[in-house]
């Protein structure tokens, strides 16, 4: 079972959340009752981060033939003169 702890217990016992995340174990932090955090082994943020960097891959693959712009036409879309610029001064 998965232990839930407020943010002033996890203070008091970090030491030995830390130790139990060692373990395997998943300690979930909570707020005002409400979930908001969890001190998790290594090897499970290991593999989110995995899985993330998998699924971000997949994404850019589906896109490799598509019409690509230049850093310059971003920043010109970003940063150019507003399209109405009839009030500003020169």
């Amino acid at each position: 079972m998965t232990d839930a702890l407020s943010i002033r217990e996890l203070r008091a016992r970090l030491a030995e959340v830390v130790t139990q995340a060692e373990a395997g174990e998943i300690t979930v932090i909570t707020r005002k009752g409400e979930r908001v955090g969890a001190v998790v082994p290594i090897e499970i943020l290991d593999a989110i981060e995995d899985a993330e960097d998998e699924l971000l891959a997949r994404e850019a693959r589906k896109h490799l033939d598509e019409p690509t712009v230049t850093m310059a036409e971003v920043l010109a879309d970003l940063f150019g003169p507003p399209a109405d610029s009839a009030g500003s001064a020169a």
